[in-house]
């Protein structure tokens, strides 16, 4: 059941537009409107802009929401969603909260995006803090997921114990992972190392009967990660998701480098440029869909602030399946009260 009553029907769903937020990210609107436009064009999925039609600006036959306001991207987030009602982000959230979108997305200021669907989707029952969910690339495999990546800097063994409950609902809907296994990242497998919270926590973990979990893992262990959830607290989270993609980047940019050297190695780039596209490609964060806000009344997809229309197309693409996947609902029954956290 919704805190608007009863959910929607995943048929109901199918028919309902995706959100998007028209301002979001340091590419809107040029990029963001051209992947919704393309995502339903191409998918046949129903979306619906939202901005100031002023700035907007040919929408090319897509519905618009309009709105007067835009939270920036460097804007204090609380804040701005106190102050800016009228804004792209906080319209976005309400067209879920009152059924008329099936879900929303945004590649705008992440803290205010995740404060705009806290605030008018609301938290499932029970949920103490909603966390941040980003894919984690394993080739041939589907993808391992984080949690959390960045929602809450400070966090207690209770709301861990539930980022693996969302992260391993999160899993079975998105990925069909039959039982999803979850591990704990610290800085060492002993179930002694890390802080008081890895420790309290590793024993709740292993207590826990929703998932199976496998233990702590360490920071080589992300890539690929042995486990489907990696639990961590938010800080530690977006530190190692930050320091993975500028390390794939560095070494990417090295290999093109490498290759370029020569007409030796520019002739060994054409053998082997066929083979390391497809690998990269699994690696760009583009083409991952974005992260997405587990806990919350309703489906958001936090998209990269620098995203591009493929990028738009992907998380446009992972919000319209997890909504009509009835994601919330698995969320929802995945997560055992944590009492104050």
């Amino acid at each position: 059941m919704s805190r608007r009553g009863e959910r929607p029907s995943a048929e109901a769903l199918a028919a309902l537009p995706v959100a998007v937020d028209a301002m979001g990210g340091d590419k809107a609107p040029g990029e963001i409107v051209a992947g919704a436009r393309r995502v339903a064009a191409d998918d046949g999925i129903p979306v619906v802009l939202v901005g100031p039609p002023d700035q907007v600006g040919d929408t090319f036959g897509l519905p618009l929401v309009a709105c007067t306001e835009v939270i920036a991207m460097d804007e204090d987030p609380a804040g701005g969603v106190r102050r800016k009602k009228d804004s792209s982000l906080v319209r976005a959230a309400e067209l879920v909260r009152d059924g008329r979108a099936s879900a929303m997305v945004s590649a705008g200021n992440t803290g205010a995006t995740m404060a705009s669907a806290l605030l008018r989707m609301g938290r499932l029952p029970g949920v103490i803090r909603p966390c941040i969910a980003t894919p984690l690339p394993r080739l041939g495999r589907t993808p391992a997921v984080l949690v959390d990546a960045g929602a809450n800097a400070e966090c207690t063994p209770a709301m861990l114990v539930q980022f693996a409950q969302m992260g391993a609902a999160y899993v079975a809907a998105r990925f069909g992972t039959a039982s999803p296994s979850v591990g704990l990242l610290s800085i060492g497998e002993e179930a002694t190392k890390g802080t008081p919270l890895v420790k309290e926590t590793h024993a709740l973990l292993a207590a826990e009967g929703g998932f199976e979990f496998v233990g702590n893992l360490e920071g080589r262990d992300l890539l690929p990660s042995p486990a489907d959830v990696i639990v961590t607290d938010g800080f530690t989270g977006n530190v190692a998701l930050k320091a993975l993609e500028g390390s794939l980047r560095f070494m990417f940019d090295t290999i093109t480098a490498v290759l370029a050297t020569n007409e030796e190695t520019q002739a060994a780039a054409g053998v082997l440029l066929p083979y390391l596209l497809p690998v990269a490609a699994e690696f760009e964060p583009e083409n991952t869909g974005g992260a997405m806000l587990l806990g919350t009344d309703g489906v958001c997809v936090i998209s990269h602030g620098s995203s591009n229309a493929v990028a738009m197309v992907n998380a446009v693409r992972v919000a319209y399946e997890c909504a009509t996947r009835g994601l919330v609902d698995h969320v929802a029954a995945a997560v055992r009260p944590g009492g104050d956290g």
